[in-house]
């Protein structure tokens, strides 16, 4: 890849890998609302999968406003799926959605991280109309967040009642 000369390229470049973790981000979820064992959990997925391609769309239209080309792959989707899928074979069924809740949360956050720097870079160069695209998407991620947050509080409770 050729070096990143400005910030504009760089805005660009950061955009196509926030497009290539929601990408990722789609596949995962298809995963988690297969591997789910609580019908709860799958509509949860099942909503956020369909909320993802919105964000694919906002994002598909941020990189056309500001001529950006092209997703990238996001290590840090990447990472947080095989960190996922390999603590997936080594827990017992009755766990499989507190891994997943955990996957989720982790991608949540890193998502609200991408969103807000991707903002303010959008609000730098006065790109108006890239910034609503972004700022739809982050409320989504913050607002998915809080079910994760609740859904998985909710688990831990009923996996320490079990335990006791």
């Amino acid at each position: 890849m050729a070096q990143i000369g400005d910030s504009k390229k760089l805005f660009e470049h950061e955009l196509g890998m926030a497009l290539g973790a929601e990408r990722k981000v789609l596949a995962t979820l298809k995963k988690l609302e297969h591997s789910a064992q609580r019908e709860e959990l799958k509509e949860q997925f099942h909503h956020h999968l369909e909320e993802t391609e919105g964000q694919i769309e906002n994002l598909e239209q941020a990189m056309q406003a500001v001529g950006a080309e092209g997703g990238h792959e996001s290590e840090a989707a990447n990472g947080i799926a095989a960190e996922g899928e390999k603590l997936l074979e080594k827990v017992d069924e009755e766990l499989i959605d507190a891994v997943l809740l955990a996957a989720a949360a982790k991608t949540e956050h890193v998502e609200i991280a991408m969103y807000e720097g991707l903002i303010t870079k959008a609000e730098a160069m006065g790109a108006d109309d890239v910034v609503a695209l972004l700022t739809e998407n982050l409320e989504q991620e913050r607002h998915t967040l809080e079910e994760v947050n609740q859904a998985s509080e909710k688990l831990s409770k009923q996996l320490a009642t079990q335990a006791a």
